[in-house]
């Protein structure tokens, strides 16, 4: 009985959704693949329309439910969050705001080692070669530099958090 169970038992690949994945048999299809390849992320953009598929707990991936291991989050067109509305001196200010951004995915750390004191706090004034923390990806500890001169206005990351390609690090106001 188990032989004829395995002969009809059929593969994600067989059962793949003639009409497109944008429905739920084809993201559970999706799913399905991912697992069986042991895939972690997916983007797929299909007639205009895009689908983002992540397994296991990103902290800066919004999940469709808590308790689902698997988060399934379409990307739609940002909503903008009311905003109270800026001065003139506000907005003079935020321009000469800019961020130090993740060159690459991986952890944060903002000190050489655990018991040593962050390469940059609020307040420090960097150049563009200073080291302002590290970042750990696959066991390669690779120091970030700021790249741009100006004051450290704000520590955006804590020290151990996972962070994203791109993501602001640090704000800096490149007025020194």
């Amino acid at each position: 009985m188990a032989e004829k169970e395995k002969k009809e038992k059929k593969t994600p690949s067989q059962n793949a959704p003639q009409d497109g994945v944008f429905n739920l048999e084809g993201v559970r299809f999706l799913v399905e693949l991912m697992k069986e390849n042991n895939v972690s992320e997916l983007d797929w953009e299909q007639d205009g329309a895009r689908l983002q598929l992540r397994r296991g707990s990103l902290a800066s991936v919004p999940t469709v439910c808590e308790a689902a291991p698997i988060a399934v989050a379409p990307v739609a067109a940002p909503v903008a969050a009311p905003s109270a509305p800026q001065t003139p001196a506000e907005d003079a200010d935020a321009k000469f705001m800019k961020t130090i951004d993740s060159p690459m995915v991986g952890t944060f750390y903002a000190s050489p080692s655990p018991d040593a004191a962050p390469f940059v706090k609020v307040g420090d004034v960097v150049g563009p070669e200073k080291t302002v923390c590290i970042l750990e990806a696959m066991k390669v500890f690779n120091e970030i530099q700021a790249e741009i001169s100006g004051k450290i206005v704000a520590v955006l990351v804590k020290n151990g958090d996972p962070v994203e390609f791109g993501a602001p690090l640090f704000k800096v106001d490149v007025r020194g």
